[in-house]
């Protein structure tokens, strides 16, 4: 009778023990076989799911190569810009150098023939500076007889004009402005017309 007992536990035991194992299948053997078995609560098969989710990642994907590329277009622009404008201060803490031998020049024609030779060395190292700042994208601004813009000029006075066709337009410049790579640098000082 112990041996009957004993032996009834143990399948009782074996039966328990598959039971249990029955219950230990995994979360992901469990969700394949509910998916297989059933359709999604939307409607869809498992097929139309996949292909929507590919689409979706598709998608995605081409949304962010295409912003990564719009970004590198945009970095490159800025350091050609950058490049551009990097030497702008430097130039402009030339400019008044620049002026400086345009006043000397003018010095000289005053003093006659007595100092050519020195005229025309000063003279070659003008346009040699002047080469260079032009090599770097510095262009001189055009002001007499244009008409007077505030993007470019500086009006520091008025004065009549001789003649109508001059109203408005720029008689006289005081100070020489200068572009550096189509943008302004520095203002020209002009005297206009009215």
């Amino acid at each position: 009778m112990i041996r009957k007992r004993k032996k009834e536990a143990e399948e009782n035991m074996k039966k328990h023990e598959e039971a249990k194992h029955d219950l230990d299948e995994s979360p992901a053997e469990i969700k394949d076989n509910a998916e297989a078995t059933r359709e999604t609560t939307d409607g869809r098969s498992k097929e139309e799911q996949l292909e929507a989710q590919v689409a979706d990642l598709n998608d995605r994907f081409l949304r962010l190569y295409s912003e990564f590329d719009n970004y590198r277009k945009r970095t490159l622009k800025e350091k050609i810009e950058q490049s551009k404008f990097a030497a702008a201060d430097v130039i402009t803490k030339l400019l008044p150098v620049l002026d400086d031998f345009e006043r000397a020049l003018k010095a000289f024609d005053t003093a006659g023939e007595a100092n050519q030779a020195l005229k025309d060395g000063l003279i070659l190292i003008f346009n040699k500076f002047l080469s260079a700042l032009n090599q770097q994208g510095l262009e001189q601004m055009r002001t007499i007889g244009e008409n007077f813009d505030t993007d470019f000029h500086e009006a520091i006075t008025n004065i009549p004009a001789s003649d109508p066709e001059m109203k408005g337009k720029i008689l006289d410049e005081i100070e020489k402005g200068y572009l550096l790579g189509g943008k302004v640098i520095r203002y020209a000082k002009v005297v206009v017309g009215n």
